[in-house]
């Protein structure tokens, strides 16, 4: 079984998928406003290996509800991502549940994140199915994502080839089942 990075001795095509609230939110309860506005470009190729080239790098995110101000900043750092063309910001969005109590009859609303989990799996099986990356870099401490994993382990049967998958946990997370499903882990450094 061929190793897909290291093909034909050149360097290894490696796509990067940021799930973008996993992260902010593992920064921000460590590390406050410091991290707010990360570099993702130079984060990424931080996390590149000698012999590897980013090819792909995704962020994946949904727009902020209930807070004005924080959704004109948000909007200016996803607009600044995109300016030099390396980051593909992709939007999921929230979606609106009644919640109610038992004991008192109370209800509120909440919402929930939707579409990201789904757009970081398609996005990798994409990248891999489609031939762009030989590695896949994913930022990330969310077990719905072992699914992805798992489909690209199907395409590698298929082809007699092996796609490195490595986990990168946001700082102060991890998954002991995204860990089991990818190939390394680390925290980021």
């Amino acid at each position: 079984m061929a190793v897909r990075d290291k093909l034909n001795d050149e360097p290894a095509r490696v796509g990067v998928d940021i799930d973008g609230y996993n992260l902010y939110y593992a920064l921000r309860r460590l590390k406050g406003r410091r991290y707010l506005w990360l570099d993702l470009v130079a984060l990424a190729t931080r996390l590149l290996k000698e012999d590897q080239i980013l090819r792909t790098l995704y962020y994946f995110t949904a727009p902020v509800r209930h807070d004005s101000a924080a959704l004109v900043r948000q909007r200016g750092y996803l607009a600044a991502l995109e300016c030099g063309g390396d980051v593909k910001v992709v939007l999921g969005r929230f979606q609106e549940q009644r919640v109610g109590c038992r004991g008192c009859g109370a209800e509120w609303r909440t919402y929930e994140e939707k579409q990201t989990d789904v757009a970081i799996a398609t996005a990798m099986v994409a990248d891999v199915a489609l031939d762009r990356v030989d590695a896949v870099l994913l930022i990330s401490a969310d077990s719905d994502l072992c699914a992805g994993i798992h489909t690209i382990r199907e395409i590698d049967a298929h082809r007699g080839t092996k796609t490195r998958i490595v986990a990168v946990f946001p700082p102060g997370r991890r998954s002991d089942r995204l860990r089991e499903a990818a190939d390394a882990w680390f925290p980021p450094r």
